[in-house]
């Protein structure tokens, strides 16, 4: 059944259990006191989430076994760094299955990462795209054209913003994110316009 969970987090122990499809251990390596933010979307096989925490750390992360995992950034920020390989906002990582990795944050951090089950990621690359998304063997980063990179950050916010209750009431950058992104994907109708005077 589709859910979703808006968490705030002020212990690092907290944070690494909530995260989905991982085992995680962090250790916080900056001073002051942290804060973290983690928003759960599951909709039947696919499970989505938005994380953000504050201060730099280094976090040991093994995803699961059976999902294919990809994360990205979902915001220009210090240095982050998974398996060794640098995030940048404009690419995909694409996990191992099962992977065991470090990542790494030289300060505040914002991404995202989606996952389906192996068999039904490598169906959808073959159907979809007729490329092959069966998990590597070793990580490696995916840099896409600008704009599926756009598109895909856009509707990554549009559902964690989506799983934000907060984030309806406000007409902030996650409300018109969301209803943008609908929009542009005729999901969503047009507000009506107002007579002009």
């Amino acid at each position: 059944m589709p859910s979703s969970a808006v968490r705030t987090f002020s212990d690092p122990d907290e944070y690494a259990t909530a995260i989905r499809a991982t085992n995680t251990e962090f250790t916080v390596t900056g001073h002051g006191p942290f804060a973290a933010k983690l928003i759960r979307i599951d909709l039947h096989r696919m499970w989505i989430q938005g994380a953000s925490d504050n201060l730099p750390r280094v976090a040991h992360s093994t995803n699961i076994p059976g999902r294919a995992v990809v994360s990205f950034r979902t915001q220009p920020g210090p240095s982050l760094l998974t398996a060794g390989l640098e995030m940048q906002p404009t690419n995909i990582v694409r996990h191992s299955e099962g992977q065991s990795y470090h990542r790494r944050s030289s300060g505040p951090a914002s991404y995202g990462s989606m996952s389906l089950p192996v068999a039904v990621m490598a169906s959808l690359g073959s159907a979809i795209a007729a490329f092959d998304l069966t998990p590597p063997k070793d990580p490696l980063i995916h840099t896409p054209p600008r704009s599926a990179m756009m598109k895909l950050r856009r509707l990554h916010a549009a559902a964690v913003c989506g799983g934000d209750p907060g984030n309806n009431r406000q007409s902030g950058c996650c409300s018109r994110a969301r209803a943008g992104a609908f929009r542009r994907h005729g999901r969503l109708p047009q507000p009506p316009q107002r007579p002009r005077k």
